[in-house]
């Protein structure tokens, strides 16, 4: 299934997508459908609610999380980049913090570009896990017990501002300022994700790609990472993203020709999820006035 929150004349509602078509489900929004266990997936499996054109909805960010485990250094290839361009601190495994949840975003929302805080916008692709069902301190082999759908999550951040806070090895400002958590376009179930070790990740900005590689690519597996967090206790419907791949704009040789800018169109991919699509928008677009004067972190 392809579970979505969408707006229609107004009210944000939860449903699920058949053949062009989004039937909504009897619940309120999309974390109480994963708190209700397989109550809402049964809800959601027979939906026969009102029906909309998909193209005739506005799709929302899928889920808003009650936490959003941030997890870091799982793809191999990203920190071999970042050695090459001697980026400040090493990209080393088992890297995880928490996200600013009111900085979600969905798709079609426009990312603005805070100019008065960051001149080095990046992007990172990273493919994220919907949790099931609550839980702590299990291994490994439970850990898929726990997967309730996948989504992809882009890591917008600011580089110059991450340098910095990296000096002091720590980081969470950067990538947590307002617009900066584009989420979705849905979630999808495992069900239909037979293997998700092996998906193609592409990320593209205005039409070009920036980022290329395969889930198969990641150097410990789904079930170490979720099981590896699993000691601070998961809710029902919370996210856990799974890092990123290379390619990101910081550890290219002219960073500047690539970081992200007013006018740039991301689109994020996954194999079997489907494409997350932002806009990148200035402050005076945003706001309707110039930014605040710079401020450095």
């Amino acid at each position: 299934m392809k579970l979505v929150t969408f707006e229609v004349a107004g009210r944000s509602r939860v449903g699920v997508v058949r053949d062009g078509w989004v039937v909504s489900v009897d619940v309120p929004d999309m974390r109480t459908l994963f708190e209700l266990g397989e109550e809402g997936m049964r809800r959601a499996r027979e939906a026969s609610g009102e029906r909309f054109p998909l193209e005739a909805v506005r799709l929302r960010a899928p889920i808003v999380p009650k936490k959003f485990f941030h997890t870091a250094g799982n793809f191999r290839e990203h920190a071999e980049e970042g050695e090459k361009s001697q980026w400040v601190a090493p990209i080393l495994p088992w890297i995880v913090f928490f996200q600013n949840v009111d900085a979600i975003i969905g798709p079609e929302d426009p990312i603005i570009y805070p100019e008065h805080l960051t001149r080095e916008l990046d992007y990172e692709l990273e493919l994220a896990v919907v949790i099931r069902k609550s839980g702590k301190h299990f291994g490994p082999e439970e850990a898929w017990d726990y997967v309730g759908g996948y989504v992809i999550f882009n890591d917008i951040t600011a580089r110059d501002i991450q340098r910095r806070e990296m000096e002091s090895k720590v980081f969470t400002f950067c990538k947590s300022i307002d617009t900066f958590c584009p989420l979705g376009p849905w979630i999808v179930t495992p069900d239909e994700i037979p293997d998700p070790h092996n998906l193609r990740m592409e990320l593209r900005v205005n039409g070009q790609v920036r980022q290329s590689s395969s889930t198969s690519r990641m150097w410990v597996t789904i079930p170490q990472v979720i099981a590896h967090y699993s000691p601070m206790g998961y809710s029902a419907g919370d996210v856990l993203s799974l890092g990123t791949v290379s390619g990101v704009a910081a550890f290219r040789e002219d960073p500047q020709a690539y970081y992200l800018k007013p006018g740039d169109v991301v689109e994020a991919e996954i194999e079997g999820i489907g494409v997350l699509r932002n806009r990148v928008i200035s402050w005076q677009e945003a706001y309707g006035r110039p930014a605040p004067p710079p401020v450095r972190w």
